[in-house]
């Protein structure tokens, strides 16, 4: 965060590549600037043009929900999360929520230009490697060359899971001579995966420059590629070596952090968990360096009792709530019984903060309290949340409040920007791939062509990390802020079914509101069941928000491409995907 962004405040300046160019002609890209090109070929234009891909991970310079973070898809149209603030308030986010996208739609658009910038100006590193001046030596073209091309596969499977039908464009591609319209209907799986393999066999094992990809995070993003096609010998072969051996070379050995919190808190998250982030910064001299994508995602009208006092989007939804909800034992309730009217959570919907209300007394994994802000529980260390004061319409978003990627009272205009009139541009940063992750995705390996034992090890791993009752969330007294009960699986897994059901809502659990969900259900092939029995539960607690709301198999795997790519292209060369 610190090393890497503090370099992207030169890209506005020195960077001759259009972000304006992809809104409509997301090919069109050329270099457009003032700089000579002995300039852009040197090792400090090259790197820039790098860092540039590296700043794009953040959707930045489009709208807020473009990022690399996939907040709006994974988790919103995941279920873990509602639309929030009130109905009048970004309509457009709507659609996301109930399954009723349309190719129109602005900002499927933004999702596309965004990562297709991504990709451009990864190429635009590729291009510029081989005419490089004397001062890039051969060592630095092995590793700028892998670190684009990591980049550019990256971009390319953010898309693919996102579009699915999506036209492939390297750097041999050229500008103005027609070659840019280049058609969606080739698989483009291959690519995405020689580009990771070439990352793995190029890039060092540790880089200088915090955030940069080295060879554990190609290798870690290889094997998730190989996982989404279901290719899971190729995949717990890579799983396997990222957990045994993580780093070497004296660097720091990947693991998992002692305290939950910490892998969202701007001051310590920088440790072993991170594989590869997004990297955001504070006070740099551009805002554009912190995490503009989480701006809106904060308790609406805490005024000076609560962080940055806007917007209330991206609150928990009830039913993620309720999956925090344990059996006396401290084991989940793998049957789906937390959304029945004796498991599910009391609230405080329609009870105004001034009223009395009691928090929810029954037994909760300890993960729900670090994931979700709920009244009468301490919100960091800003205050205890208030409950109905926090919510700009409860009505319409529910009655909790985001809380992972929350700065800290103590932090404010620290680790958040104080150039601007909001303090809500943070140095939080957004893991991509932490350890956790990967260690449930290896227990999935495991679970179709390995060891169930060894599956159910990776989990109790991270279930033994969530049961450290030092790091649970305490109220002022020191006590508890809730029944906080979690325990291991001690019972050998011996069936497959059953254990696939308790990784899968493992991932749920730790990764809730981590932008995973949605495309976890979709290679699962169980989002059409799994999501139409959201909307049936959540659409009785918020029937004005969910009004609608009917996720169609066939169809809403995927996201519409956007209208303006098939009208500039044309439809000989794009294909819109099926049901759209």
């Amino acid at each position: 965060m610190k090393n890497l962004t503090s370099k992207l405040i030169i890209v506005t300046a020195t960077l001759m590549l259009s972000t304006s160019a992809c809104q409509d002609k997301f090919l069109e890209v050329a270099p457009t600037g003032q700089l000579s090109s002995d300039q852009l070929t040197s090792k400090a234009g090259i790197e820039g043009i790098l860092v540039s891909s590296y700043a794009q991970l953040n959707g930045r310079g489009f709208r807020r929900v473009t990022s690399s973070f996939n907040w709006l898809r994974g988790s919103i149209s995941g279920g873990e999360a509602n639309k929030g603030s009130n109905s009048g308030d970004y309509g457009d986010l709507v659609p996301w929520m109930t399954y009723q996208l349309y190719p129109s739609l602005f900002d499927i658009g933004q999702k596309w230009s965004a990562m297709f910038e991504g990709i451009s100006r990864a190429n635009a590193v590729l291009r510029a490697l081989p005419s490089a001046s004397v001062d890039v030596t051969a060592t630095d073209k092995q590793r700028i060359s892998a670190e684009a091309r990591f980049l550019r596969a990256h971009y390319y499977f953010d898309l693919k899971r996102s579009f699915n039908l999506v036209p492939y464009v390297d750097e041999s591609v050229g500008y103005g001579t027609g070659a840019e319209k280049v058609p969606n209907n080739v698989e483009i799986w291959p690519k995405i995966e020689a580009d990771f393999k070439y990352a793995v066999d190029n890039l060092p094992e540790t880089q200088t420059l915090v955030g940069r990809a080295n060879k554990w995070a190609a290798m870690a993003y290889l094997a998730k590629t190989y996982l989404y096609q279901k290719k899971y010998t190729e995949a717990k072969a890579l799983f396997d070596q990222v957990i045994a051996n993580g780093v070497t070379s004296g660097g720091m050995k990947y693991g998992l952090v002692a305290n939950y919190t910490d892998i969202f808190n701007a001051a310590k998250e920088t440790n072993a968990e991170s594989i590869f982030a997004i990297q955001n910064a504070a006070n740099t001299g551009s805002s554009d360096n912190a995490a503009t994508d989480l701006a809106n995602n904060f308790p609406y009208n805490t005024g000076s009792s609560g962080p940055a006092g806007c917007c209330g989007y991206f609150p928990p939804s009830f039913e993620l709530a309720n999956s925090f909800r344990v059996d006396g034992t401290g084991l989940p309730l793998l049957d789906g019984s937390y959304n029945s009217d004796a498991n599910q959570l009391k609230t405080d919907q329609g009870i105004l903060s001034n009223q009395p209300f009691t928090p929810d007394a029954g037994p909760v994994d300890p993960r729900l309290d670090w994931s979700v802000g709920r009244r009468g529980i301490p919100y960091l260390d800003w205050s205890i949340h208030p409950g109905f004061a926090w919510i700009r319409d409860q009505s319409f978003a529910g009655p909790y409040s985001p809380k992972k990627f929350i700065y800290y009272k103590s932090q404010d205009k620290i680790l958040t920007d104080a150039s601007t009139s909001t303090d809500a541009y943070s140095a939080i940063n957004y893991n991509i791939i932490r350890f956790a992750d990967v260690l449930l995705m290896a227990a999935e390996c495991e679970i179709e062509i390995g060891s169930l034992e060894t599956a159910r090890k990776y989990v109790n791993m991270i279930r033994t990390r969530a049961a450290n009752a030092d790091t649970w969330v305490k109220m002022p007294d020191g006590k508890n802020a809730a029944n906080y009960v979690i325990a291991n699986y001690t019972t050998p897994w011996t069936d497959k079914v059953a254990a696939r059901t308790a990784v899968q809502f493992e991932r749920k659990l730790e990764l809730s509101g981590e932008g995973h969900r949605f495309f976890d259900l979709v290679r699962w092939g169980t989002a059409s069941t799994v999501l139409n029995a959201f909307l049936a539960y959540e659409s009785k607690k918020l029937p004005v928000a969910y009004s609608g709301g009917k996720y169609t198999p066939g169809r809403d795997e995927y996201i519409p491409i956007p209208q303006t790519q098939i009208d500039y292209q044309g439809k000989s060369v794009l294909t819109q995907n099926p049901g759209y």
